[in-house]
């Protein structure tokens, strides 16, 4: 029987998908003004990368997208192209490295990308951004991750929106996957980490993303984590992208005009959900 969480048997062009991303994102780092590996946090791996958009698109909106891989694979310099969709709507992207295991547990994982988003709040003007105006972003692990960014006693209100693709959101799951015997997920790593499990109050905006060709568990987790957070009064919302699967979704995030990069677009304030009719900051 085929393992429902093993993005390989399911995505028949995966390689071509990891292909694309390197060479795109290398060609975004190329053109895109940037500050690259700035350090967020102690371990080599807490690094991050800042594109900027053309001066006069610039809103002072920033964003901040955390890959995924579940958590064992990838690097932020693997979704720099990302940044295509979030500069040319007047924002400016940050692209979150970290450490990943089984090299490190889940807590370690976790923290770091909280201390990314501390230093965007902390940092983020010294590049032109407005730390009023974060939200961020994730696929996969890294929707994760994110959504990790918000519960009970985290700064909910440092992140304005959050746009959250193909997560993992109950962690119970996986330990009967092919994913367990690489990554060894204890289960106070799944009682912990779980947003299923995580109380959240009143925070940002959500919407939580799946690609209509992607397998249940995926469709099944981004309905229940919906209505788990609009129990706790968060205004969430789950929507099935047509036609796409769980690599092709993070690959349309970055291709301005696509329905994911127009949801992502909106979520950054632009007008109309798309990179045209931004308003320029005075």
């Amino acid at each position: 029987m085929s393992d429902l969480f093993r993005t390989r048997d399911h995505v028949p062009d995966f390689d071509r998908h990891v292909a694309d991303y390197a060479a795109r994102s290398a060609a975004a780092r190329a053109r895109l003004p940037m500050f690259a590996d700035i350090a967020y946090g102690p371990s080599p791996a807490e690094r991050l990368d800042v594109f900027l958009p053309p001066a006069h698109l610039s809103t002072g909106a920033v964003h901040m997208f955390i890959h995924g891989g579940y958590w064992r694979m990838f690097g932020k310099s693997d979704f720099s192209f990302v940044a295509e969709t979030v500069t040319q709507a007047g924002a400016i992207a940050v692209v979150v490295g970290y450490d990943l295991m089984p090299k490190v547990r889940m807590a370690t994982v976790v923290a770091e990308v909280r201390r990314a988003r501390d230093w965007v709040v902390r940092c983020i003007d010294e590049y032109g951004g407005d730390p009023t105006q974060l939200t961020v972003s994730g696929h996969s692990a890294g929707a994760h991750l994110a959504a990790m960014l918000f519960g009970e006693g985290q700064p909910a209100r440092r992140i304005a929106g959050a746009l959250l693709l193909s997560g993992i959101y109950d962690l119970a799951p996986l330990q009967a996957s092919f994913l367990q015997p690489l990554i060894l997920l204890g289960n106070d790593e799944v009682a912990e980490f779980s947003p299923l499990r995580t109380d959240y109050g009143r925070g940002p905006a959500m919407s939580l993303l799946v690609g209509e060709r992607e397998t249940a568990p995926f469709h099944a987790q981004a309905g229940a984590f919906a209505a788990h957070l609009g129990r706790a009064g968060v205004d969430a919302d789950a929507a099935t992208i047509a036609g796409a699967d769980h690599m092709s979704i993070v690959a349309d995030l970055g291709t301005p005009g696509t329905e994911v990069a127009n949801r992502l677009a909106r979520c950054l304030g632009a007008e109309g959900g798309g990179v045209t009719g931004v308003r320029a900051r005075a």
